[in-house]
């Protein structure tokens, strides 16, 4: 099994070492813009907790990550006025995960929509601009 590496970027993102266009924040998650999105929406949610994969994590952070996505899906249908959205977590390098710290992918598009993953990096402007949205949509 593969050991949590705490540089990796998604734990320098949680503290703060790292910029990101933030959805949404509470004590055991964050939510944030995709900066290489699979289509526009693109959010990722983490825990912030140090775990590769869902079996590292307590039911607590389960739990807590689950209710972050439910918020976020809501706010993209009603933001993106979109209301299919791809639910995505890869576990594990033969899956695809490339970053490995445990994180769900919420794209809202169709499945046969999808860009390739990490493949273009998104306008920054436009990414600001929708997470304000977004977190707007949360409150």
């Amino acid at each position: 099994m593969q050991q949590y590496d705490r540089n990796n970027i998604f734990a320098k993102i949680i503290r703060g070492e790292i910029p990101c266009h933030k959805v949404y924040e509470d004590d055991h998650t964050l939510a944030f813009m995709d900066v290489m999105p699979q289509a526009r929406g693109h959010v990722l949610v983490i825990p912030k907790y140090e775990a590769i994969e869902l079996a590292d994590m307590s039911a607590e952070y389960i739990t807590a990550v689950f209710t972050t996505a439910q918020k976020i899906i809501n706010a993209q249908r009603k933001v993106l006025q979109r209301q299919g959205i791809v639910q995505l977590q890869l576990s594990g390098e033969e899956a695809g995960q490339s970053v490995f710290h445990y994180h769900i992918h919420l794209i809202p598009a169709s499945i046969h929509q999808l860009g390739k993953h990490e493949s273009v990096a998104a306008d920054q402007a436009e990414l600001a601009a929708l997470a304000a949205d977004l977190r707007a949509e949360l409150t």
